[in-house]
């Protein structure tokens, strides 16, 4: 497997270590920066991957996505399925569909799955179907204390997996590469709202999202049955814990002000190296490409994140879990700076969106302030301080996306993404009845048409006649949907047992 990297030993040291660990590797790093060594590699950006032709570096094929629930990650997984497929990479998959989602994700819940020392067993190459990533909660202390205990941490002895509930690396290898993606907070409270309707307690009690947002404390109860979809979503399914008084059915639901929290930053589209404060009762005006320099941020305000003390420690720990956030709002910069980090041909993350549901845009970047009514901006900053976690893990992981993209280069992004996008229309205009996705009552074939939940219809594909052998079968890869895929994956790498004939007392013939 080869020496471990910064990020691989932080995740099998745990959140324990991480102060001492960080500056540890902080000060290895300078060093190695000044003498060279087998980290230089590590610490920069692999060669560009516009075409499979000039790659310099072998593909990372040991993967591990968090997938985020309506943040775009059904999109994200066909381009792995169709990847592993075409590959003939291992998936680790779950028994049905989740991996025990709500629950914090347990190996024993990987099928096929044993324990070392329980049988010769093929290694894993990807995991990526639902989960609640698994990181244990600090206890029954405080937890803004304990995280802070963790920052000063003195202790850096490594700590048994299962102690940590670090289940993931128990069923992936550590020098995997970790990755997942989120959504502005308001955004994927309309979508949540539309999609889990039925399942969340608060939203089925409300009558609007308006009315929710309003007064959430008068449907949200914390704790109660499928309520985790309606507030901070995002930190839900990264598995951190929450704050004590969010945590309890009488407690206070805001945090309370940290009057020495700092300011955080991000970089909206096409703002280049100037950065500027966000107000989470204010609004972002992201635009779709990086081209248009035209986009502003709200002035300057307080950000007021509550225990931030907590917070950062969460955004620290994600930091030297996760190799790469994908941001939703940009899509396909996000893929292109994927590519580039697994050396991945650009075709490799060409694909078709998956579970967009009807009425709504393809594809998944935020509509510019100048078409939001005074109501849906009111509706926005509602949504943003109520998912105040899910704001500060939006914030933290818009930023590094677009230093990543600074690092990358503006210039080369632009023509990677516009080539991406050129690739996608003639993909699907030679794949897909009409070049776009269809109303599912028109897919007969139920190999295409996907799962339909909630209340808007879930969008799915129809493929054209006439496609040659080789298209036909790329064409459906790309266009079958997320529970049919998870099905074929499994009966390839669980075939159904052949019954054998019953013995006879006459001897077979060879």
């Amino acid at each position: 497997m080869g020496p471990l990297s910064p990020a691989r030993t932080l995740r099998l040291w745990g959140p324990r270590s991480l102060g001492v660990a960080l500056g540890v590797f902080m000060t290895i790093g300078f060093v190695l920066q000044l003498l060279g060594g087998p980290f230089h590699r590590r610490l920069q950006p692999l060669a560009p991957s516009l075409r499979p032709a000039l790659l310099s570096c072998p593909p990372r094929q040991r993967l591990v996505f968090l997938k985020t629930h309506k943040s775009g990650s059904s999109s994200v997984l066909s381009l792995l399925h169709s990847y592993g497929d075409r590959h003939g990479l291992r998936f680790a998959l779950p028994a049905r569909y989740q991996f025990g989602y709500p629950r914090l994700f347990q190996a024993s819940r990987v099928k096929g799955y044993r324990p070392q020392g329980g049988g010769t067993q093929l290694p894993f190459d990807i995991l990526c179907h639902h989960m609640r990533f698994n990181l244990k909660e600090a206890g029954s202390c405080c937890i803004a204390q304990a995280c802070l205990k963790i920052l000063g941490s003195s202790d850096p002895t490594p700590q048994p997996l299962e102690k940590l509930g670090l289940q993931v690396l128990q069923v992936m290898p550590s020098d995997s590469f970790f990755f997942s993606i989120v959504r502005d907070p308001a955004a994927l409270a309309r979508s949540a709202f539309s999609y889990y309707k039925s399942t969340s307690s608060a939203f089925r009690k409300s009558p609007s999202l308006a009315a929710f947002l309003a007064n959430p404390r008068a449907f949200y109860r914390p704790g109660a049955r499928g309520d985790h979809y309606a507030r901070n979503l995002l930190w839900f399914d990264f598995g951190l814990p929450f704050p004590p008084e969010m945590r309890t059915k009488s407690g206070n639901l805001h945090p309370p002000r940290d009057p020495n929290a700092p300011e955080l930053q991000v970089l909206p589209s096409g703002a280049g190296p100037q950065a500027q404060a966000l107000n989470p009762n204010a609004l972002i005006h992201p635009v779709s490409t990086v081209a248009d320099h035209g986009s502003q941020m709200s002035s300057p305000a307080s950000f007021d994140m509550g225990s931030s003390s907590f917070i950062q420690w969460g955004l620290a720990w994600l930091d030297s879990v996760f190799d790469l956030v994908m941001v939703a709002e940009y899509f396909d910069e996000s893929l292109v700076l994927l590519a580039d980090a697994l050396c991945w041909g650009l075709d490799d993350v060409v694909g078709f969106m998956h579970n967009a549901q009807a009425g709504r845009e393809q594809g998944l970047s935020t509509v510019s302030n100048s078409g939001l009514t005074a109501e849906d901006q009111q509706l926005t900053a509602r949504a943003r301080a109520w998912n105040n976690l899910d704001w500060a893990l939006y914030v933290h992981f818009n930023r590094s996306l677009w230093a990543r993209i600074e690092k990358y280069g503006q210039r080369r992004l632009q023509t990677a993404v516009t080539e991406l996008r050129a690739r996608r229309e003639a993909l699907a205009k030679h794949c897909l009845v009409g070049g776009k996705a269809s109303d599912p009552k028109y897919i007969t074939d139920r190999r295409f048409r996907p799962f339909q939940f909630g209340s808007a219809k879930v969008l799915g594909y129809k493929l054209r006649s006439g496609l040659s052998p080789q298209d036909q079968e790329e064409c459906e890869r790309l266009a079958t949907p997320e529970l049919q895929y998870k099905d074929k994956l499994d009966a390839k790498q669980f075939p159904p047992t052949v019954s054998l004939p019953l013995k006879t007392s006459r001897p077979l013939s060879p």
